[in-house]
Formats: structure tokens, sequence, C-alpha cells
């Protein structure tokens, strides 16, 4: 089963999506469960599940408007160059790196499915990354890696919006290209993770206005999903509900001769068996 956030007329909600519409779940049990997060922190995905099963719909997926899935995660971090063909594009000649590179997200940097991901008007460099993306479940602090796994409420999918010339102003990090508002999504929904077969080998796309910029599967990702959580847990908690976006394959608008920038109009679909797909179009900024 599909949970997602959104608004509907106004009101932000939470529920089910389903092949018949969206069931209102806030509505029902929002006094127990304010928002998916509080669902997460709760260990109820499989109890919501239950009071999903059988319920009618009470609107049409068009009616609503996504919001992120977990609206007000206490950490949103990212792993970058984390697919063998995207390190080859740096030409450093190192092979594997030790270490994965890091680097933190801000929630409203993010919007939902369906809403255009804003490019302004400091610069035109608006860029693509498609990537499966993980909601942490059961917190913890120096997690083993061979029980990172169980550490997974969720999955999801992120388009990874970055303002290329941005992140190239500073030596070292990348932060002040990644956080633009609004610049991103995560979406449409969180699907419940139950077994390692859902991770193992998830055929991961990035499509922009029908043509096929990005593919890859997460079982080619030089840190995997256990390592990820393994490593970040060694420096930080991670709580239920923080949000870590797994890394993005070779393809983006910035490895082509001359780049291709999103702008106005286009259309960015990010697809994974198993998960769905994330969609969203281009707007300047309304200054």
């Amino acid at each position: 089963m599909k949970f997602a956030s959104f608004t509907h007329q106004g009101r932000a909600a939470w529920g089910a999506v389903t092949d018949g519409g969206v069931i209102d779940l806030s509505a029902r049990h929002g006094a127990r469960w304010p928002s998916l997060r509080a669902v997460i922190e709760q260990g109820a995905l499989p109890q919501i599940g239950d009071l999903a099963a059988g319920q009618v719909a009470d609107f049409a997926v068009a009616d609503i408007a996504y919001s992120i899935p977990i609206t007000q995660p206490e950490k949103i971090l990212c792993v970058g160059v984390n697919f063998p063909d995207r390190n080859a594009e740096y030409k450093d000649g190192q092979e594997n790196p030790p270490y994965m590179s890091l680097f933190p997200r801000f929630a409203r940097s993010f919007t939902g499915h369906g809403q255009p991901l804003i490019r302004p008007p400091e610069s035109v460099q608006l860029d693509y990354e498609g990537e499966v993306t993980i909601v942490i479940g059961k917190g913890g602090r120096r997690i083993a890696e061979a029980a990172a796994l169980a550490h997974i409420a969720a999955l999801t999918l992120c388009n990874e919006g970055t303002i290329r010339d941005w992140v190239r102003h500073a030596k070292f990090n990348v932060t002040q290209g990644k956080n633009w508002d609004r610049s991103g999504a995560i979406g449409p929904w969180i699907v419940p993770f139950t077994d390692e077969s859902q991770l193992a080998d998830i055929a991961l796309e990035t499509r922009v206005n029908g043509e096929v910029r990005q593919r890859d599967r997460t079982s080619r990702m030089m840190f995997g999903f256990a390592q990820i959580i393994a490593y970040i847990s060694t420096f930080t908690t991670l709580v239920p509900g923080d949000v870590i976006v797994c890394g993005t394959p070779t393809g983006a608008g910035a490895r082509f001769d001359p780049p291709i920038w999103l702008k106005p109009g286009d259309v960015v679909e990010v697809m994974a068996e198993g998960i769905g797909t994330l969609t969203n179009t281009i707007a300047d900024e309304v200054l």
C-alpha cells in the first residue's frame, strides 16, 4: 500500500493512495497520528494499512496536491557519487572512494509530486538527479551494518534538483547549490519496507520530456543501503522519519556537451520498480 501527505482544499492531510482514489486517514485517525512521521515514530505503518483496507476513497487523486511524504523530517541527508559510472565522471583516478560523500538538504528545498521545480533568477543551471530514497523507522546510533535494514520504515523517490554553478562556489562543499527552495522533489508517496528483496536490485530511471537520461540499478551502488545507514549513524543519531537520499546514476544534464539545463515547460520523471513514478514540471520563480 502507498501512503502520502497532501493538501485538500487547503487542509494538510495524509492517507492511502489506491487505484480508486485517496483515503483520508488523517480525518479518521489524525488525533492519534497527526502526520506520517508520527505514524512511523509509533511503528504503525502496518496498522494503518489494515485500517485503510476496504475503505472507500474520500477523493480523487486529481483533487489533492501532493506534499513531500515526511513533511517535517529532523534530517534529510544525501549521498553523492554513489554509482560507478557517476564516479568515473570525475576523472580523478579513484576507483572506489573509501568513504561516501554526504551533504544535508532542508525540507523546504523539496516540493511534492506534480508540483513544479523552481528555477531561481540567480541561475539557469537547474539540473535533475533521480534517486531511490529511504525513510528511517527505527532510530539508533552506531547501527551495525548487519542490522541496518531493519531500521528502514519505507521507500520513496527523489529528484535531487541542483543549481550546478552554485555547488562550485566553494572548495569542499555543495550545500548552497543543493538547498534552493523547491528546487527538488520527494514522493509521490512512501511504500512500506518489508524485506531486503525490495532494495536488492531496483531499476532506477530518469526521463526528461520522455527521453531516458539516467538508468541504473541499485545493485551497482558503491555504498549499499545498509552501509549508508551504518556509516551515517556512526556520527549522528538517526531518528524515525529521517530521510536518506541514496545517490544518482550518470546522465545528469551537466554531463552533456554542451550541458542541458532544465527549463520551464520540461517534464521530469523519476521511476523505480516497486516504488512508482515521481513527476515534476519546471517553472521560473515568481518574485
